[in-house]
């Protein structure tokens, strides 16, 4: 299912992925969405054209992304509409401008909290004789970004609407990303993210009783994804699911979607017994979690990590005797979204050969723009 035929000729540490598993990832998204016109998912745990692409003929035409490569790239492959959720200051409002510009037939939107950007995107898209279209990024318990649910929430976003003050930028609606649920027990986390909402829930109440347009709501990430799928009148925007990994798939159990990226390494030394290193070092596979939630193997049994440097991983092993240096193995990483931003190029992998290579192009903090 995973394995490969032809590994002489492959370099490691390498990721490889594996289209038909990413299809039927997608189509296992679509099904729990209930069609693709909800759809609007994240490309920042990829950051491939081939994989926007893949979406694209599934009839997902509607994208998010969290820097101006990744929205460059998603336009670039075809998309339709591309919202670059992260808060932009500096010259990223000016690239957003250029952005636009450069893909006209493309629609742009990014996410304010505070008047503050909101007078900097403004002047910027004035300057520039452009629109800028945003949605008001919601805080609903994550305190990352976002405005707290209360009467000033109300307030900005009727002051964005209106486009009194701000009179080039068009409000579309709200943004509530709540990527802090993570229970592992589905009702658990279905019933925290629902109490959060709630307020939410008020506030589109209170703006459809003062007579405006209907807002557009983006809702949650992977975790969250069949909890507000039974809210149909949200959009839902998972990501990880595209290529899935090992954390989510202990903690998700409820959700289908199966690995459809594996790292590939090789033995390269047995400094002792019982002890084998690997050239999957931290520069090969996310580390920002405690040494045993970094990958697992699905072809050594036995083992557990004892150190990792830049270069190396060291295991202590069962079979050390049956392991040789040279020997192939494959690992599901436990965070996919920063194990894919190590690499330049991944292997493509279809039935059980490598057919070629996929760039990691927004990996890049700027393409063109």
């Amino acid at each position: 299912m995973y394995f490969l035929a032809d590994t002489d000729e492959l370099d490691s540490p390498a990721l490889v992925v594996y289209p038909e598993h990413i299809r039927r990832n997608i189509a296992r998204m679509v099904k729990i969405a209930g069609g693709t016109e909800r759809l609007v998912p994240h490309v920042k745990t990829y950051k491939m054209a081939e994989v926007v692409r893949l979406q694209l003929a599934a009839g997902i035409t509607k994208f998010k992304a969290a820097t101006i490569a990744e929205a460059e790239m998603t336009a670039a492959a075809g998309a339709a509409f591309v919202l670059v959720a992260h808060p932009l200051v500096g010259p990223k409002v000016r690239r957003l401008a250029d952005l636009q510009r450069l893909f006209p037939s493309v629609q742009f939107a990014t996410l304010v909290d505070n008047s503050d950007t909101a007078a900097h995107l403004n002047a910027v898209f004035t300057e520039q004789n452009q629109t800028a279209r945003v949605l008001v990024d919601v805080n609903n318990g994550m305190n990352r970004t976002g405005r707290a649910v209360d009467d000033n929430l109300f307030d900005f976003y009727r002051n964005l609407s209106e486009r009194r003050l701000y009179p080039n930028i068009v409000c579309d609606g709200l943004h509530v990303y709540d990527g802090h649920f993570r229970q592992s027990d589905f009702a658990e986390r279905k019933a925290a993210v629902d109490a959060a909402f709630v307020p939410v829930e008020v506030l589109l109440q209170r703006i459809e009783a003062h007579g405006m347009p209907q807002p557009t709501v983006i809702c949650g990430g992977t975790p969250a994804f069949t909890c507000h799928a039974a809210r149909k009148a949200v959009h839902l925007s998972p990501g990880t699911c595209l290529l899935w990994d090992w954390g989510y798939g202990n903690a998700l159990t409820e959700q289908p979607f199966e690995w459809a990226a594996l790292l590939l390494t090789r033995v390269i030394s047995k400094p002792k017994p019982g002890y084998i290193t690997l050239d999957l070092g931290h520069k090969a596979v996310a580390s920002e979690n405690p040494i045993e939630k970094r990958v697992k193997f699905l072809n050594l049994p036995d083992y557990e990590p004892v150190s990792q440097s830049e270069e190396h991983l060291v295991l202590a092993v069962r079979d050390w005797d049956a392991l040789k240096v040279g020997d192939v193995l494959y690992g599901v990483p436990y965070h996919i979204c920063p194990t894919v931003n190590l690499y330049n190029e991944v292997y493509v992998a279809e039935a059980g050969r490598v057919t070629g290579t996929w760039q990691v192009v927004a990996r890049s903090r700027r393409i063109t723009v």
